[in-house]
């Protein structure tokens, strides 16, 4: 059962705008919801460009509903990470 909503939705309930959701290649939707939650609560978000997606189902999703503060392709995430986490 995909549940990476939960964990978002958790992390963001709990640590707010210190929050960075990070959405990968896959299929479906897993994800879309807890990306937005973090984002309402003042957290960041980021997902995988299409150019690295093995499949770009999730991010896509993401992108369509609004809620993708950063597009990076996959190689690219790290440094964001530390960026953020600086």
């Amino acid at each position: 059962m995909p549940s990476i909503d939960v964990l978002f939705i958790s992390a963001a309930k709990v640590y707010k705008r210190r929050v960075l959701g990070i959405l990968l290649t896959g299929m479906g939707v897993d994800g879309v919801i807890g990306l937005g939650v973090i984002q309402k609560f003042g957290g960041k978000t980021i997902v995988e460009s299409k150019e690295t997606c093995a499949v770009y189902g999730m991010p896509k999703n993401a992108i369509k509903e609004g809620i993708v503060d950063i597009i990076l392709p996959n190689y690219e995430i790290g440094s964001s990470i530390m960026k953020f986490a600086s």
